[in-house]
């Protein structure tokens, strides 16, 4: 009888460690799944950025410094989300995309306000529609990082939360980074696309 009831504890102790592991692997697929949104989102505002260089590039002869300053940011921006994208929950990954965006931020800021000086290129009807949809696309960009770090604090209090802690260290289930503003002032401001 004491054998039953040893057994009956073992396959308790069994099914709940299985229980736990699924669980920690289905919040790892859910914020793994959360970036690739923010994934989709970034493709899209790069893929904007070099209509919107060359829709300025026409107007603004004189800020080709500026210009190829953005399309550095993009580059750099794309290749940090491209390892991003490889390994969400890598920090130094996420710190390296964070960085990067926080500069191509910086980059678009300075060409919205150095076009603000030629009152033609504010007018152009294809500058006004990039325009919007970068709006557009920065606002999806905020909402997919929400739910992204949302997906990441679940799946973090998962992995350091007893006794679910103990599965997540056996099995290597390691904290992911969560997607924050830089420090820089600059960076923390949104990009302004208004002409």
């Amino acid at each position: 009888m004491g054998w039953l009831i040893l057994l009956g504890l073992i396959a308790v102790a069994v099914f709940w460690a299985i229980g736990a592991y699924n669980r920690l692997v289905d919040l790892r697929n859910r914020f793994r799944n959360a970036f690739a949104q923010i994934d989709v989102q970034l493709k899209r505002r790069y893929d904007l950025i070099p209509n919107l260089v060359e829709t300025a590039r026409a107007y603004m002869k004189h800020e080709r410094e500026t210009l190829e300053a953005v399309i550095r940011a993009r580059n750099g921006a794309l290749s940090a989300n491209t390892a991003a994208a490889a390994d969400p929950g890598n920090p130094a990954a996420m710190q390296a995309l964070m960085s990067a965006e926080g500069a191509l931020t910086g980059a678009l800021s300075k060409l919205f306000a150095l076009a603000e000086a030629y009152p033609d290129l504010k007018a152009n009807q294809n500058m006004m529609q990039l325009s919007e949809e970068l709006t557009g696309t920065e606002n999806k960009i905020a909402f997919s990082r929400q739910a992204f770090n949302d997906a990441v604090m679940t799946y973090n209090t998962a992995t350091q939360q007893f006794p679910s802690n103990v599965i997540a260290g056996m099995f290597s289930f390691t904290p992911a980074e969560l997607l924050q503003a830089s420090e820089s002032a600059d960076e923390r401001r949104p990009v302004k696309v208004q002409f």
